[in-house]
């Protein structure tokens, strides 16, 4: 239960991203407008604001500030929120409110209350404009919500109905790293990964072999088994294997980015609608709203309602071949480890952002 609500709040944090990235308004005025719509307008204070909340969630996202296509994208994005919410009727106000303050809820309980507190004190951002973000993305998902049928639901759930499978997974990760910290060649990872696998193949306890070589921190004290867990959260390889291969066999050693996986999958629940919580029900539900409203910005919002965008561009700071540069290039392979590393001449900022699980199973 507590993972499936984290992962819904995941889902806003990635709509934060596609809201809020918008560029540093260096040297703006309070007054200056960035864009003007059909019954309002967005100012470079709005966009300080917004673009401080952002951070303070979601640090590794600043590298998305500095393309300009991208940016015009999401300020029409923000549009669309402003627009959409003001014009939601009080039933459905209040009730994206109430979502919004549950989110928000979890959100601190999953951080921490003090750890949560000193992110956003670092942006001088507080938990009411926070809260003020939420609301607006709420009421206007909740609104598109309020317009869907049973068939909308269902439909999505059979477009996108291996997410919503489970398996039991027990597996043994022979690492491009070894425990030490060296770094091993392909072929030598490969090796060692079939080696074991022969060993489990003439009848030795996986389990007890896990334990003994998996590299994997996440499961390697559990005899390498990840249990009901959901195959969504693994990165493609791995969760192709879960999705795939037969029941109790071991297969061939799979490679992610981490290394090489000797995996044996021991169950695996294919939900039928029928099956589904409330909880996955209302994430299929904010997946279709969240659609609806890009097809809005497609359509309506940019050919009728928005009137005047004037988005500075980007300023690039000059190379000056001193090598002062960041490079940040988060991994979001939902592993929660680090992806792969910035080159901009000086140091590499890595995040993985959105995995609920740990080690290095892909989770």
């Amino acid at each position: 239960m507590f993972q499936s609500k984290r992962r819904s709040w995941q889902t806003l944090l990635i709509a934060l991203v596609a809201v809020l990235a918008f560029s540093i308004m260096a040297g703006c005025g309070k007054k200056d407008v960035v864009a003007t719509y059909e019954g309002g307008e967005i100012t470079a204070k709005e966009f300080d604001l917004d673009q401080r909340i952002l951070l303070a969630l979601s640090p590794n996202a600043a590298q998305l500030l500095q393309v300009d296509e991208f940016r015009e994208y999401l300020l029409k994005q923000e549009v669309a929120y402003k627009y959409l919410a003001a014009k939601a009727d009080d039933k459905t106000a209040e009730a994206g409110k109430k979502k919004a303050e549950q989110q928000l809820e979890m959100m601190k309980a999953s951080y921490g209350a003090d750890t949560f507190k000193k992110m956003l004190d670092a942006q001088k951002v507080t938990e009411a404009e926070v809260k003020d973000y939420f609301n607006r993305l709420y009421i206007t998902t909740e609104n598109e919500e309020n317009k869907l049928t049973e068939d909308d639901v269902k439909k999505e759930f059979e477009a996108t109905k291996e997410n919503f499978t489970t398996a039991s997974v027990r597996h043994i990760l022979i690492g491009f790293t070894d425990p030490s910290g060296k770094q091993r060649s392909e072929d030598e990872t490969l090796k060692l990964a079939k080696d074991i696998k022969a060993r489990l193949d003439k009848g030795e306890d996986f389990a007890t072999l896990a334990k003994k070589y998996s590299e994997d921190p996440g499961s390697k004290d559990d005899g390498g088994l990840y249990e009901n867990a959901n195959v969504s959260g693994w990165v493609e390889e791995f969760k192709q294997a879960a999705l795939t291969q037969p029941i109790n066999k071991i297969g061939d050693p799979v490679k992610t980015t981490y290394g090489y996986h000797i995996i044996r999958v021991e169950s695996r629940n294919e939900k039928k609608y029928e099956d589904l919580t409330q909880d996955e029900k209302d994430q299929l539900k904010l997946s279709v709203a969240t659609r609806k409203v890009d097809e809005f910005i497609a359509g309506d919002l940019e050919k009728k309602i928005i009137k005047k965008i004037n988005l500075p561009k980007v300023e690039t700071p000059k190379d000056n071949g001193a090598g002062t540069g960041t490079g940040t290039n988060a991994g979001t392979d939902g592993s929660g480890n680090a992806g792969s590393t910035g080159n901009s001449g000086g140091a590499a900022n890595n995040s993985g952002t959105s995995g609920t699980g740990s080690g290095n199973a892909g989770k």
